[in-house]
């Protein structure tokens, strides 16, 4: 395993900074990330929907899935499955 190191103005980097992750798993994880954010029109980096992408794609790795297209589809379930007021459509 390797540190992480900073990577740019992504919330998952962010997030990840100080964490001890294989690099595969960094790339699937930002790919997942991109994938989700994207089908989901979420283009301002700004947005607070995009650090909770992130949260769900490390929490999604975290417990296993590296693949960045089924993290993508498990976080996209995922958001759609919050409570009433804050779920996600696409």
């Amino acid at each position: 395993m390797v540190a992480f190191q900073s990577g740019g103005t992504n919330p998952i980097y962010e997030i990840l900074k100080g964490g001890a992750f294989e690099p595969e798993h960094i790339e699937a994880m930002g790919q997942a990330f991109e994938v989700v954010c994207s089908g989901l029109g979420l283009t301002n980096r700004d947005d607070p929907l995009r650090d909770l992408v992130a949260r769900k794609v490390i929490e999604c790795a975290q417990r296993g899935e590296h693949d960045p297209e089924r993290l993508a589809r498990i976080v996209l379930s995922a958001l759609q499955k919050l409570p009433h007021g804050r779920s996600v459509r696409m």
